[in-house]
């Protein structure tokens, strides 16, 4: 085993990923997100987040978060103040929670110098829907 896969007690770093669906001004879903993150990064286990907002739908987010184990996440979500933030988000949105076993984990190294070869594509942006 690896330091990236989990064992099979199910010990080992978990992913939780949440897309959310606003319904409310994303400013106001934002800033509570942001009371949540804070409660969230005092919690045992908590590794890191980001909170990322769909770049041509403003009202859709996901959350992807990292915890060192799945014992650390469930005790954070059941923790009783946890409920408000809970609460509060659903009123402002929908979301689809989902819980993650890392696989595989690369970084990337550093960035070449100069421009992309020509006709490389490595110099443009995929347009939305588009596989890269």
């Amino acid at each position: 085993m690896t330091d990236h896969e989990p064992d099979a007690k199910g010990a080992g770093a978990v992913t939780f990923v949440n897309t959310f669906t606003v319904h409310a001004e994303p400013e106001v879903f934002e800033k509570e997100f942001a009371r949540t993150s804070e409660f969230m990064a005092r919690q045992p286990g908590f590794v890191r987040h980001t909170l990322s907002r769909h770049a041509e739908r403003p009202g859709q987010y996901v959350n992807v978060a990292e915890w060192r184990d799945v014992a650390s996440f469930r005790a954070a979500v059941s923790h009783a103040d946890f409920q408000p933030h809970a609460g509060a988000l659903r009123a402002l949105s929908e979301s689809r929670p989902e819980l993650y076993l890392a696989r595989l984990r690369r970084d990337g190294g550093p960035a070449p110098e100069g421009p992309a070869p020509e006709g490389s594509g490595l110099d443009e942006a995929p347009r939305a829907g588009e596989r890269i």
